[in-house]
Protein backbone atom coordinates (compact mmCIF):
# COMPACT_ATOMS: atom_id res chain seq x y z
CA UNK A 1 0.00 0.00 0.00
CA UNK A 2 2.64 2.19 0.49
CA UNK A 3 4.08 2.03 -2.92
CA UNK A 4 0.46 3.02 -4.13
CA UNK A 5 0.63 6.48 -2.39
CA UNK A 6 3.88 7.18 -2.99
CA UNK A 7 3.78 6.41 -6.69
CA UNK A 8 -0.08 8.08 -6.23
CA UNK A 9 1.97 11.17 -4.86
CA UNK A 10 4.54 11.03 -7.48
CA UNK A 11 2.01 10.96 -10.29
CA UNK A 12 -1.03 12.95 -9.20
CA UNK A 13 1.55 15.90 -7.55
CA UNK A 14 3.50 16.60 -10.27
CA UNK A 15 13.36 19.15 -19.88
CA UNK A 16 12.02 18.60 -22.92
CA UNK A 17 12.62 19.06 -26.49
CA UNK A 18 13.40 22.04 -28.04
CA UNK A 19 11.56 24.43 -29.64
CA UNK A 20 8.69 24.05 -32.28
CA UNK A 21 6.51 25.83 -34.22
CA UNK A 22 2.98 25.39 -32.27
CA UNK A 23 0.13 24.28 -34.42
CA UNK A 24 -1.84 27.46 -35.77
CA UNK A 25 -5.38 25.37 -35.12
CA UNK A 26 -4.66 26.68 -31.33
CA UNK A 27 -2.57 29.99 -31.51
CA UNK A 28 -2.68 31.20 -35.32
CA UNK A 29 -0.15 32.50 -36.71
CA UNK A 30 0.17 34.25 -39.69
CA UNK A 31 -0.90 37.87 -40.08
CA UNK A 32 -3.38 38.91 -37.21
CA UNK A 33 -6.01 42.07 -37.52
CA UNK A 34 -4.59 44.49 -36.12
CA UNK A 35 -6.62 47.23 -34.03
CA UNK A 36 -6.42 50.78 -32.24
CA UNK A 37 -8.47 50.90 -28.65
CA UNK A 38 -8.04 54.96 -27.99
CA UNK A 39 -9.05 55.74 -24.11
CA UNK A 40 -12.48 56.48 -24.00
CA UNK A 41 -13.47 59.06 -21.95
CA UNK A 42 -16.93 59.66 -19.69
CA UNK A 43 -19.43 62.34 -19.10
CA UNK A 44 -20.25 63.09 -15.88
CA UNK A 45 -20.02 60.34 -12.70
CA UNK A 46 -18.99 58.06 -15.10
CA UNK A 47 -15.57 60.11 -15.83
CA UNK A 48 -14.45 58.38 -12.72
CA UNK A 49 -14.65 55.05 -13.60
CA UNK A 50 -13.21 55.19 -16.76
CA UNK A 51 -9.58 53.84 -15.54
CA UNK A 52 -10.98 50.49 -15.01
CA UNK A 53 -12.88 50.69 -18.33
CA UNK A 54 -10.04 51.24 -20.21
CA UNK A 55 -7.93 49.15 -19.08
CA UNK A 56 -10.33 46.10 -19.15
CA UNK A 57 -11.20 46.73 -22.22
CA UNK A 58 -7.51 46.65 -23.88
CA UNK A 59 -6.74 43.87 -21.57
CA UNK A 60 -9.33 41.61 -22.46
CA UNK A 61 -8.66 42.85 -26.20
CA UNK A 62 -4.81 42.05 -25.96
CA UNK A 63 -5.13 38.69 -23.48
CA UNK A 64 -7.32 36.95 -26.07
CA UNK A 65 -4.07 36.49 -28.47
CA UNK A 66 -6.16 36.86 -31.41
CA UNK A 67 -5.38 40.69 -32.11
CA UNK A 68 -2.43 42.80 -33.18
CA UNK A 69 -2.85 45.99 -30.57
CA UNK A 70 -1.38 48.96 -32.30
CA UNK A 71 0.29 50.48 -29.47
CA UNK A 72 -1.42 54.29 -27.46
CA UNK A 73 1.66 56.42 -28.12
CA UNK A 74 1.00 55.87 -32.41
CA UNK A 75 -2.48 57.05 -31.90
CA UNK A 76 -3.46 60.32 -33.61
CA UNK A 77 -3.92 63.34 -31.59
CA UNK A 78 -7.34 63.54 -32.84
CA UNK A 79 -9.61 60.26 -31.27
CA UNK A 80 -13.18 59.94 -32.59
CA UNK A 81 -16.33 59.36 -29.59
CA UNK A 82 -18.67 59.02 -32.15
CA UNK A 83 -18.96 58.36 -35.85
CA UNK A 84 -20.35 62.18 -36.60
CA UNK A 85 -17.17 63.01 -35.76
CA UNK A 86 -15.49 61.36 -39.17
CA UNK A 87 -16.29 64.78 -40.71
CA UNK A 88 -14.56 67.32 -42.61
CA UNK A 89 -11.74 69.10 -40.81
CA UNK A 90 -12.06 66.39 -37.44
CA UNK A 91 -9.97 62.97 -37.47
CA UNK A 92 -10.14 60.90 -41.03
CA UNK A 93 -10.08 57.21 -41.48
CA UNK A 94 -6.71 57.91 -42.91
CA UNK A 95 -5.20 59.32 -39.57
CA UNK A 96 -5.61 55.48 -38.38
CA UNK A 97 -4.96 53.25 -41.26
CA UNK A 98 -1.94 54.97 -42.34
CA UNK A 99 1.72 55.25 -40.75
CA UNK A 100 2.12 55.65 -38.01
CA UNK A 101 -0.83 53.29 -36.17
CA UNK A 102 -1.30 51.26 -39.30
CA UNK A 103 -4.78 49.93 -37.76
CA UNK A 104 -7.37 47.95 -39.62
CA UNK A 105 -9.47 48.54 -37.14
CA UNK A 106 -10.92 51.14 -34.70
CA UNK A 107 -12.76 50.84 -31.40
CA UNK A 108 -14.51 53.97 -30.04
CA UNK A 109 -16.96 55.64 -28.26
CA UNK A 110 -17.78 57.66 -24.51
CA UNK A 111 -19.67 56.90 -21.48
CA UNK A 112 -22.22 58.72 -20.46
CA UNK A 113 -24.69 58.46 -17.30
CA UNK A 114 -28.59 57.50 -17.26
CA UNK A 115 -30.83 56.64 -14.39
CA UNK A 116 -28.00 55.86 -12.30
CA UNK A 117 -26.54 53.66 -14.39
CA UNK A 118 -23.50 54.07 -16.75
CA UNK A 119 -24.13 53.68 -20.76
CA UNK A 120 -21.52 52.64 -22.79
CA UNK A 121 -21.85 53.79 -26.62
CA UNK A 122 -18.99 51.38 -28.92
CA UNK A 123 -18.38 51.16 -32.74
CA UNK A 124 -16.28 49.19 -34.01
CA UNK A 125 -14.94 50.66 -37.78
CA UNK A 126 -12.65 49.19 -40.44
CA UNK A 127 -11.15 52.29 -41.22
CA UNK A 128 -9.51 50.62 -44.63
CA UNK A 129 -13.33 51.66 -45.60
CA UNK A 130 -14.67 54.84 -47.58
CA UNK A 131 -17.27 56.11 -45.48
CA UNK A 132 -18.82 55.60 -42.02
CA UNK A 133 -21.77 53.87 -43.29
CA UNK A 134 -19.49 51.35 -45.30
CA UNK A 135 -17.23 50.78 -41.77
CA UNK A 136 -18.84 50.26 -39.01
CA UNK A 137 -18.96 46.61 -37.61
CA UNK A 138 -20.51 47.28 -34.56
CA UNK A 139 -22.68 50.06 -33.18
CA UNK A 140 -23.66 49.07 -30.13
CA UNK A 141 -25.59 50.17 -26.54
CA UNK A 142 -24.06 48.92 -23.15
CA UNK A 143 -25.55 49.22 -19.60
CA UNK A 144 -24.07 48.48 -16.20
CA UNK A 145 -23.97 49.46 -12.33
CA UNK A 146 -22.70 53.01 -12.13
CA UNK A 147 -19.26 51.74 -10.11
CA UNK A 148 -16.53 50.30 -11.14
CA UNK A 149 -18.11 46.98 -11.34
CA UNK A 150 -20.30 48.13 -13.94
CA UNK A 151 -17.55 50.28 -16.00
CA UNK A 152 -15.76 46.89 -16.30
CA UNK A 153 -18.84 44.77 -17.07
CA UNK A 154 -19.40 46.96 -19.96
CA UNK A 155 -16.09 47.21 -21.29
CA UNK A 156 -15.88 43.21 -21.40
CA UNK A 157 -19.51 43.17 -23.17
CA UNK A 158 -18.07 45.24 -26.10
CA UNK A 159 -14.49 43.39 -26.05
CA UNK A 160 -16.50 40.23 -26.42
CA UNK A 161 -18.53 41.03 -29.36
CA UNK A 162 -15.77 42.73 -31.21
CA UNK A 163 -13.81 39.35 -30.37
CA UNK A 164 -17.14 37.95 -31.85
CA UNK A 165 -16.34 39.81 -35.23
CA UNK A 166 -12.74 37.77 -35.31
CA UNK A 167 -14.17 34.58 -34.91
CA UNK A 168 -12.36 34.67 -31.38
CA UNK A 169 -14.40 33.17 -28.23
CA UNK A 170 -14.47 35.31 -25.35
CA UNK A 171 -13.58 34.19 -21.79
CA UNK A 172 -16.15 36.85 -19.90
CA UNK A 173 -18.74 34.13 -17.60
CA UNK A 174 -16.30 31.63 -17.20
CA UNK A 175 -14.53 30.56 -14.02
CA UNK A 176 -11.74 28.24 -13.10
CA UNK A 177 -11.95 25.69 -10.12
CA UNK A 178 -8.99 25.13 -7.67
CA UNK A 179 -7.88 23.83 -4.90
CA UNK A 180 -6.41 26.33 -2.29
CA UNK A 181 -5.15 26.15 1.61
CA UNK A 182 -5.51 29.67 2.21
CA UNK A 183 -8.33 28.81 4.77
CA UNK A 184 -6.10 26.40 6.77
CA UNK A 185 -7.30 23.41 4.81
CA UNK A 186 -7.31 22.28 1.06
CA UNK A 187 -10.51 23.57 -0.45
CA UNK A 188 -12.22 24.46 -3.73
CA UNK A 189 -12.21 27.92 -4.88
CA UNK A 190 -13.58 29.71 -7.76
CA UNK A 191 -12.30 32.81 -9.79
CA UNK A 192 -12.87 34.31 -13.27
CA UNK A 193 -11.23 33.98 -16.00
CA UNK A 194 -8.93 36.95 -14.95
CA UNK A 195 -8.18 36.16 -11.26
CA UNK A 196 -11.05 38.26 -9.76
CA UNK A 197 -14.25 37.44 -7.65
CA UNK A 198 -11.71 34.43 -5.69
CA UNK A 199 -14.76 32.64 -3.36
CA UNK A 200 -14.11 29.57 -1.33
CA UNK A 201 -16.68 26.53 -2.92
CA UNK A 202 -16.26 23.57 -0.14
CA UNK A 203 -16.01 23.63 3.26
CA UNK A 204 -14.96 20.20 4.35
CA UNK A 205 -12.17 21.65 6.89
CA UNK A 206 -10.18 18.39 5.54
CA UNK A 207 -8.56 17.81 2.33
CA UNK A 208 -10.95 18.07 -0.87
CA UNK A 209 -8.97 17.94 -3.85
CA UNK A 210 -8.84 16.82 -7.67
CA UNK A 211 -12.22 19.11 -9.02
CA UNK A 212 -13.68 18.34 -12.20
CA UNK A 213 -16.44 19.78 -13.50
CA UNK A 214 -19.15 18.71 -16.25
CA UNK A 215 -19.52 19.87 -20.02
CA UNK A 216 -22.84 21.41 -19.48
CA UNK A 217 -21.29 23.67 -16.22
CA UNK A 218 -23.72 22.21 -13.92
CA UNK A 219 -21.92 19.90 -11.77
CA UNK A 220 -18.34 19.45 -9.85
CA UNK A 221 -16.66 16.22 -8.63
CA UNK A 222 -14.07 16.43 -6.32
CA UNK A 223 -12.14 13.78 -3.65
CA UNK A 224 -12.66 14.76 -0.21
CA UNK A 225 -10.67 13.07 3.24
CA UNK A 226 -13.63 13.41 5.38
CA UNK A 227 -12.87 14.31 9.00
CA UNK A 228 -13.08 11.79 11.37
CA UNK A 229 -15.41 12.04 14.80
CA UNK A 230 -12.34 12.65 16.79
CA UNK A 231 -10.20 14.96 14.83
CA UNK A 232 -13.08 17.10 14.23
CA UNK A 233 -12.12 19.43 16.81
CA UNK A 234 -8.64 19.81 16.18
CA UNK A 235 -7.32 22.89 14.67
CA UNK A 236 -5.32 23.86 11.28
CA UNK A 237 -1.87 24.07 13.07
CA UNK A 238 -2.56 20.14 14.74
CA UNK A 239 -4.45 19.22 11.50
CA UNK A 240 -1.54 17.86 9.54
CA UNK A 241 -0.38 15.76 12.40
CA UNK A 242 -4.12 14.21 12.30
CA UNK A 243 -3.57 12.19 9.25
CA UNK A 244 -4.81 9.61 10.67
CA UNK A 245 -7.60 10.89 11.85
CA UNK A 246 -8.95 11.40 8.26
CA UNK A 247 -11.14 8.40 6.52
CA UNK A 248 -10.30 7.01 3.18
CA UNK A 249 -10.89 9.52 0.04
CA UNK A 250 -14.28 9.69 -1.28
CA UNK A 251 -15.78 11.15 -4.37
CA UNK A 252 -18.46 14.05 -3.82
CA UNK A 253 -20.71 15.53 -6.23
CA UNK A 254 -22.05 19.32 -5.99
CA UNK A 255 -24.38 21.27 -8.15
CA UNK A 256 -23.18 24.33 -9.20
CA UNK A 257 -26.61 25.81 -9.53
CA UNK A 258 -27.50 25.64 -6.01
CA UNK A 259 -24.43 24.69 -4.13
CA UNK A 260 -25.86 21.16 -2.95
CA UNK A 261 -24.11 17.74 -2.16
CA UNK A 262 -25.79 15.42 -4.67
CA UNK A 263 -25.98 11.46 -3.76
CA UNK A 264 -22.71 10.05 -5.01
CA UNK A 265 -22.51 6.18 -4.08
CA UNK A 266 -18.47 5.30 -3.39
CA UNK A 267 -17.07 2.01 -3.09
CA UNK A 268 -15.16 0.37 -0.40
CA UNK A 269 -11.82 1.32 -1.00
CA UNK A 270 -8.07 3.28 -0.29
CA UNK A 271 -8.73 5.20 -3.20
CA UNK A 272 -11.45 6.64 -5.02
CA UNK A 273 -11.01 10.15 -6.78
CA UNK A 274 -13.13 11.97 -9.66
CA UNK A 275 -11.20 12.92 -12.96
CA UNK A 276 -13.50 13.68 -15.72
CA UNK A 277 -17.07 13.79 -16.90
CA UNK A 278 -18.10 12.48 -20.12
CA UNK A 279 -19.26 14.65 -22.94
CA UNK A 280 -23.04 13.89 -21.61
CA UNK A 281 -22.22 15.28 -18.32
CA UNK A 282 -24.11 11.95 -16.69
CA UNK A 283 -21.14 9.94 -16.52
CA UNK A 284 -18.02 9.89 -14.49
CA UNK A 285 -14.46 8.54 -15.09
CA UNK A 286 -13.21 7.69 -11.76
CA UNK A 287 -9.85 5.93 -10.77
CA UNK A 288 -9.95 3.79 -7.60
CA UNK A 289 -8.66 0.86 -5.70
CA UNK A 290 -11.92 -1.23 -5.77
CA UNK A 291 -10.37 -4.12 -6.88
CA UNK A 292 -7.81 -4.33 -3.79
CA UNK A 293 -4.95 -3.92 -5.82
CA UNK A 294 -3.33 -0.37 -7.69
CA UNK A 295 -5.79 1.88 -8.93
CA UNK A 296 -7.28 1.32 -11.90
CA UNK A 297 -9.85 3.47 -14.40
CA UNK A 298 -13.96 2.84 -14.08
CA UNK A 299 -16.79 4.67 -15.39
CA UNK A 300 -19.96 5.25 -13.07
CA UNK A 301 -23.04 6.89 -13.34
CA UNK A 302 -23.44 10.27 -12.01
CA UNK A 303 -24.73 8.76 -8.58
CA UNK A 304 -22.24 6.19 -8.66
CA UNK A 305 -23.94 3.50 -9.62
CA UNK A 306 -23.26 1.33 -12.64
CA UNK A 307 -19.67 0.73 -11.81
CA UNK A 308 -17.79 -0.39 -15.10
CA UNK A 309 -13.81 -1.39 -14.73
CA UNK A 310 -12.03 0.37 -18.03
CA UNK A 311 -8.50 -0.87 -17.44
CA UNK A 312 -6.67 -4.05 -16.04
CA UNK A 313 -3.52 -3.80 -15.64
CA UNK A 314 -0.85 -4.79 -12.64
CA UNK A 315 0.54 -0.96 -12.26
CA UNK A 316 -1.24 2.15 -11.14
CA UNK A 317 -3.74 3.80 -13.48
CA UNK A 318 -4.98 7.25 -13.10
CA UNK A 319 -6.00 11.05 -14.48
CA UNK A 320 -8.30 9.30 -17.36
CA UNK A 321 -9.56 12.41 -19.22
CA UNK A 322 -12.08 12.29 -21.92
CA UNK A 323 -11.81 13.52 -25.45
CA UNK A 324 -14.41 16.06 -25.54
CA UNK A 325 -14.83 16.34 -29.47
CA UNK A 326 -15.59 12.53 -29.77
CA UNK A 327 -16.36 11.19 -26.19
CA UNK A 328 -15.10 7.86 -27.87
CA UNK A 329 -11.31 7.67 -26.42
CA UNK A 330 -9.31 8.93 -23.63
CA UNK A 331 -6.15 10.15 -22.49
CA UNK A 332 -4.24 8.41 -19.00
CA UNK A 333 -1.52 8.55 -17.20
CA UNK A 334 -0.13 4.67 -16.11
CA UNK A 335 3.02 3.36 -15.02
CA UNK A 336 2.72 0.32 -16.63
CA UNK A 337 6.50 0.99 -18.38
CA UNK A 338 8.20 1.27 -15.40
CA UNK A 339 7.87 5.46 -14.85
CA UNK A 340 4.24 7.11 -15.38
CA UNK A 341 3.68 8.27 -18.82
CA UNK A 342 0.50 9.75 -20.75
CA UNK A 343 -1.30 6.71 -22.32
CA UNK A 344 -4.14 6.93 -25.05
CA UNK A 345 -7.06 4.25 -25.01
CA UNK A 346 -10.90 3.94 -26.52
CA UNK A 347 -13.27 4.20 -23.85
CA UNK A 348 -14.16 0.78 -23.51
CA UNK A 349 -10.53 0.09 -22.76
CA UNK A 350 -9.08 -1.56 -25.73
CA UNK A 351 -6.14 0.12 -28.43
CA UNK A 352 -3.89 1.30 -25.49
CA UNK A 353 -0.92 3.02 -27.44
CA UNK A 354 1.79 5.25 -25.16
CA UNK A 355 2.14 8.68 -26.47
CA UNK A 356 5.10 9.84 -24.38
CA UNK A 357 8.75 8.39 -25.02
CA UNK A 358 8.85 6.75 -21.77
CA UNK A 359 11.82 9.55 -20.81
CA UNK A 360 10.98 11.35 -17.18
CA UNK A 361 7.37 11.35 -16.28
CA UNK A 362 4.83 12.66 -17.86
CA UNK A 363 1.56 13.33 -15.94
CA UNK A 364 -1.83 15.46 -15.62
CA UNK A 365 -2.83 15.53 -19.48
CA UNK A 366 -5.38 17.72 -20.75
CA UNK A 367 -7.05 17.91 -23.50
CA UNK A 368 -8.20 20.69 -26.02
CA UNK A 369 -11.52 21.05 -26.57
CA UNK A 370 -10.67 20.48 -30.50
CA UNK A 371 -9.97 17.04 -29.46
CA UNK A 372 -6.64 17.04 -31.31
CA UNK A 373 -4.29 18.40 -29.04
CA UNK A 374 -3.62 17.88 -25.48
CA UNK A 375 -1.64 19.44 -22.76
CA UNK A 376 0.68 17.97 -19.72
CA UNK A 377 3.31 18.12 -17.61
CA UNK A 378 6.74 16.36 -18.47
CA UNK A 379 10.33 16.00 -16.79
CA UNK A 380 11.53 14.16 -19.84
CA UNK A 381 14.18 12.70 -17.09
CA UNK A 382 16.03 16.55 -16.44
CA UNK A 383 15.95 17.91 -12.99
CA UNK A 384 13.69 15.47 -11.43
CA UNK A 385 10.62 17.11 -10.03
CA UNK A 386 11.05 20.13 -12.02
CA UNK A 387 8.00 19.81 -14.52
CA UNK A 388 7.25 21.66 -17.43
CA UNK A 389 4.14 22.48 -19.58
CA UNK A 390 4.05 20.65 -22.86
CA UNK A 391 1.62 20.63 -25.78
CA UNK A 392 0.98 17.61 -28.34
CA UNK A 393 -0.42 17.34 -31.77
CA UNK A 394 -1.56 13.98 -30.86
CA UNK A 395 -2.05 12.14 -34.41
CA UNK A 396 1.79 13.53 -34.88
CA UNK A 397 2.74 13.01 -31.53
CA UNK A 398 4.55 16.34 -32.06
CA UNK A 399 5.14 18.40 -29.18
CA UNK A 400 6.03 21.99 -28.15
CA UNK A 401 7.28 23.12 -24.64
CA UNK A 402 5.75 25.74 -23.13
CA UNK A 403 7.75 26.95 -19.67
CA UNK A 404 10.97 26.83 -19.67
CA UNK A 405 13.29 27.26 -16.25
CA UNK A 406 10.54 28.94 -14.08
CA UNK A 407 10.23 26.36 -11.50
CA UNK A 408 7.76 23.19 -11.28
CA UNK A 409 4.67 23.68 -13.54
CA UNK A 410 1.66 21.16 -13.51
CA UNK A 411 -1.86 20.40 -13.99
CA UNK A 412 -2.92 22.39 -17.11
CA UNK A 413 -6.47 22.87 -18.08
CA UNK A 414 -7.24 24.43 -21.54
CA UNK A 415 -9.80 27.49 -21.11
CA UNK A 416 -12.93 27.28 -23.74
CA UNK A 417 -11.76 29.35 -26.17
CA UNK A 418 -8.92 26.47 -26.99
CA UNK A 419 -6.04 29.34 -26.87
CA UNK A 420 -6.04 29.96 -23.33
CA UNK A 421 -4.55 27.55 -20.44
CA UNK A 422 -4.31 28.09 -16.95
CA UNK A 423 -1.73 25.55 -14.87
CA UNK A 424 -0.15 25.93 -11.11
CA UNK A 425 3.29 27.12 -10.83
CA UNK A 426 5.89 26.97 -7.56
CA UNK A 427 8.40 29.87 -9.02
CA UNK A 428 9.44 30.67 -4.97
CA UNK A 429 8.09 29.04 -1.76
CA UNK A 430 4.39 29.01 -2.77
CA UNK A 431 2.69 27.19 -5.55
CA UNK A 432 0.66 29.64 -7.31
CA UNK A 433 -2.04 29.79 -10.71
CA UNK A 434 -0.73 31.25 -14.09
CA UNK A 435 -2.58 31.99 -17.08
CA UNK A 436 -0.78 31.57 -20.86
CA UNK A 437 -1.38 31.63 -24.53
CA UNK A 438 -1.19 28.40 -26.37
CA UNK A 439 2.68 29.07 -27.85
CA UNK A 440 3.93 30.27 -24.03
CA UNK A 441 3.02 33.77 -24.35
CA UNK A 442 1.65 36.34 -21.98
CA UNK A 443 2.12 34.43 -18.92
CA UNK A 444 -0.81 36.19 -16.06
CA UNK A 445 -0.41 35.15 -12.39
CA UNK A 446 -3.85 34.78 -10.83
CA UNK A 447 -3.08 34.15 -7.14
CA UNK A 448 -1.18 35.15 -4.72
CA UNK A 449 -2.57 33.89 -1.32
CA UNK A 450 -1.74 30.66 0.08
CA UNK A 451 -0.73 27.44 -2.01
CA UNK A 452 -2.90 27.38 -5.10
CA UNK A 453 -2.96 23.72 -7.17
CA UNK A 454 -5.20 21.48 -9.81
CA UNK A 455 -6.88 24.34 -11.54
CA UNK A 456 -10.20 23.39 -14.23
CA UNK A 457 -11.10 25.82 -16.05
CA UNK A 458 -15.17 25.43 -17.18
CA UNK A 459 -17.34 27.83 -18.91
CA UNK A 460 -19.59 27.94 -16.16
CA UNK A 461 -21.13 30.66 -15.07
CA UNK A 462 -22.69 29.80 -11.92
CA UNK A 463 -20.94 30.10 -8.07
Amino acid sequence: MKRIILLGSLVLGVCGFGHAQISSKIVKTGEKPTIAVPDFRGAGDSQKFMGAFNSTLFNDLQGSGQLKMIAKTLYPVQVPQQPSDFRQGGPSFADWSGPPPNANYLAFGYTATQNNQIVLYGWLFDVRQSNPSSAQLIGKIYLGSLDEAGARKVAQEFAADILKQFGATSLIGTRIYFVSDRSGHKEIWSMNYDGSDQKQFTNYGSITTFPAVSSDGTKIAFTTYPVLASSRNANSAQFSKQAQNLGQPQIYVHSLETGRKLVYYNQQASMNAASDFLPDSRHLLIYSTANGGFSQIYETDLDGADLHRITHSASLEVEPKVNPKTGQDMVFVSGRGGTPQVYRMSIDGTDVSRLTTGEGDAVNPAWNPDGQHIAFSWTRGFEPGNFNIFVMDVASRDVVQLTHGSGRNENPSWAPDGVHLVFSSKRGRNTQLYTMLADGSQVQQLTTQGNNEKPVWSKSTQQ
